[in-house]
């Protein structure tokens, strides 16, 4: 087996090899005769099954088991020549050649190692900015929205039909070819007009109702509806219409101030204020640092810095940034681009700078951030994913399931690592 290991910069190694039939009839050898110590076969004693019929049985795994087991070798020799670390490599190696011919293998492949980074004078790349700043006015109509979306409903004063963004209190029985289905009936269900809770033109047909009105609303559950049952159904829904409450003009009363801040022992309406300015300034500060400050930063840090970028790395930001266009792609785009490698190509090399400066600024960050000493646990992960999901109205447990499931922690951990460690840079509190 011929081998030329060359490392053609910091962050990556070329392999040359040529596999000879003879090293990989060896390891298929070696392969067959530990399967016939232990396998089982019709007609033989197990552990004497003769290594000629385990070859002729298994022929196909042990010509793969034989070749993988003769790149195993290569990637090991060229670890030795070039004293590579395993723990300097960080990805599985890319195979830019594999012809099989007369027995022999022809191979080239690309083994990416941990970049050097160096980022000296980096603290000196915060961008300045002017700490903002809230006014009366902002306070006053951040309460005044706020009150709105908190003031109780009350049953009317005055009998009128059902309108928009009223609540309303009925019961409700409904049927699919006049059978009733399970979760199609309920009594003193509340449900405000006009919120889309319900399926689509459920609501529309229950506006101008009277208290105490029964009606038939006829409608059709939607084709992606969670209940497989019910999808693409049309149902009928006898509903009566038993009270109806409009919203009561808002006040900061004491029972208000304890419902916007429950856990705050004596507050009052200036510690509602005064919370509803910290709300406002957080949110600026938020903006200022999402859409000014921290774009800033990536670009003057991935200007300033170079260093050597694993091939293989930058290649799977390559598409994964091609796959995020291919999804916003017509059908007669994708098809346009079907066996077009020239095309394929362009499009790739369109992609290349932005997904080299992020790949670069994912190691900047990652090196930063041991200098600095910024960490986020696990524990912090499922903790802002559960309050995001509660404040969107989410199944917390489900949300960091689906989390799990999707392999998507490291990313959101990643996000929060690289948030904390700019926001400490730059000096600005998120």
């Amino acid at each position: 087996m011929n081998i030329t290991a060359t490392k053609t910069d910091a962050a990556n190694v070329s392999v040359v090899a040529t596999i000879d039939a003879a090293d990989i009839e060896k390891n298929l050898n070696k392969a067959a005769k530990q399967i016939a110590k232990t396998a089982s076969v019709d007609g033989f004693r197990k552990g004497k099954v003769p290594v000629a019929k385990v070859k002729q049985m298994y022929a196909d795994q042990l010509q793969q088991d034989a070749e993988n087991q003769a790149v195993q070798d290569i990637l090991e020799q060229a670890k030795k020549e070039l004293d590579i670390n395993a723990s300097d490599i960080i990805s599985d190696p890319t195979f830019k050649k594999y012809d099989k011919a007369e027995g022999n293998i022809e191979t080239e492949l690309v083994i990416s190692l941990r970049p050097t980074v160096e980022a000296e004078g980096y603290k000196d790349l915060a961008p300045s900015y002017d700490e903002p700043t809230v006014d009366d006015a902002e306070i006053e109509e951040k309460l005044k929205a706020l009150l709105a979306a908190n003031a109780p409903y009350t049953s009317l004063k005055r009998k009128r039909a059902l309108k928009k963004d009223d609540q309303a209190n009925f019961d409700f029985v409904g049927k699919i070819d006049g059978v009733e289905f399970d979760g199609g009936k309920a009594e003193g269900f509340e449900l405000v007009i006009g919120s889309g809770q319900f399926i689509p033109g459920f609501e529309d047909q229950m506006e101008e109702m009277k208290i105490e009105e029964t009606k038939d609303i006829t409608v059709t559950f939607p084709e992606d509806y969670q209940s497989d049952e019910l999808k693409g159904k049309e149902a009928v829904f006898t509903v009566t219409l038993n009270d109806i409450k409009e919203k009561s003009e808002p006040e900061l009363d004491e029972e208000m101030i304890k419902k916007l801040i429950p856990n705050e022992e004596g507050a009052t309406a200036d510690t509602v204020k005064e919370k509803i300015a910290e709300q406002v300034k957080s949110e600026k500060v938020s903006k200022l640092y999402n859409e000014t400050l921290k774009p800033a930063l990536i670009e003057a840090l991935v200007e300033k810095y170079n260093f050597a970028l694993p091939q293989n790395i930058v290649d799977q930001e390559i598409d994964a940034q091609i796959n995020n266009k291919a999804k916003e792609m017509s059908e007669d785009e994708l098809a346009s681009y079907k066996d077009n490698e020239e095309k394929i190509n362009e499009l790739r090399e369109s992609v290349r700078e932005t997904a080299t400066n992020s790949v670069k600024a994912t190691f900047l960050v990652d090196y930063l951030a041991k200098e600095e000493g910024v960490e986020v646990n696990d524990q912090e992960v499922s903790q802002t994913i559960y309050y995001e999901a509660m404040m969107s109205g989410q199944d917390p447990q489900e949300v960091i399931k689906y989390y799990q499931e999707n392999n998507l922690l490291p990313a959101v951990k990643m996000g929060m690592i690289e948030d904390k460690l700019f926001a400490k840079i730059i000096g600005i509190e998120q």
